[in-house]
């Protein structure tokens, strides 16, 4: 009986020491990882007023991130989104916890559109978005899809947002838009 006891003591001490070192990487893991996510959506904006002629002009740098992708944060409807800009995507294209986020909440029945991505055909919910800023360039009347959470990890800048730019072009490994 005593060995069993010693065991047991053993054990939850063991336990213990092992809960307290698993919420130690957890923790820590998700502080690199928020630091990482504030790093990327803080690095993109070198917003630059410029003027030619009599009209000012607004321009947005964003530099290409560690995985080559052009990601940036933005303001649609007033709440804040992260993107990653996809001139593949024709329409900006929003996961359902975002969409959720600004008060974007598609009932099932909405899910009519066919869309095509990288793992197969998929059904999402067409929505307008009222106003779309990111750094300061401001397009109105968005077109956008919500699509499930597990269709889209992160949500698209699209060319209903892109086309509505005066230019956007890529120079060297920075993506410049222009209002």
């Amino acid at each position: 009986m005593r060995s069993i006891m010693i065991l047991a003591a053993i054990l939850i001490v063991f336990g213990t020491s092992m809960a307290k070192v698993a919420d130690t990487i957890t923790t820590e893991k998700a502080q690199a990882k928020s630091v990482d996510k504030a790093k990327a959506m803080n690095a993109f904006a070198s917003v630059q007023p410029m003027t030619t002629g009599n009209a000012a002009l607004r321009s947005v740098t964003i530099p290409r991130d560690s995985r080559g992708h052009f990601q940036t944060e933005g303001r649609v409807d007033g709440r804040r989104l992260g993107f990653m800009v996809d001139t593949g995507a024709s329409v900006i294209a929003l996961n359902e916890s975002s969409a959720a986020e600004i008060g974007v909440r598609p009932r099932p029945s909405d899910y009519t559109a066919n869309v095509s991505t990288a793992n197969g055909s998929i059904k999402a919910a067409r929505t307008r978005l009222a106003m779309v800023d990111i750094g300061g360039l401001v397009v109105r009347d968005v077109d956008a899809l919500v699509l499930p959470d597990e269709a889209l990890s992160e949500n698209l800048l699209g060319l209903s947002f892109l086309s509505k730019l005066r230019r956007y072009e890529f120079a060297g490994s920075k993506l410049v838009m222009e209002q």
